[in-house]
């Protein structure tokens, strides 16, 4: 598999503008997402965490209650992928779903 490829600041400001509940924050993309209660806030990671395992691209996330706090990077990249974007469209089809 060829290495991921970091995209420059204009391809990224281009596919943010897709994504307008993503901001960048420190470089990376960042997403919070609200839900009723615990329960579905885990369950959106749980789905969320399956989706990144097939992609072989994890978030860094962290949980409270009801918010789910997301941001993505590609380390190996040293900054913003593809990869991101995507597994950031995902999460929010994901969130889309949940009906949250």
């Amino acid at each position: 598999m060829p290495p991921v490829q970091k995209l420059d600041d204009q391809a990224v400001h281009r596919q943010l503008e897709a994504l307008s509940e993503w901001s960048l924050d420190t470089g990376k993309l960042h997403r919070v997402f609200v839900f009723k209660d615990f329960n579905e806030a885990f369950g959106f990671m749980t789905r969320a965490a399956l989706m990144a395992e097939t992609m072989n691209h994890h978030p860094e996330w962290f949980n409270v209650y009801n918010r789910v706090e997301v941001h993505l990077t590609t380390h190996d990249a040293g900054g913003l992928s593809a990869l991101d974007f995507e597994l950031a469209t995902q999460m929010e089809a994901l969130f889309e779903t949940a009906g949250a």
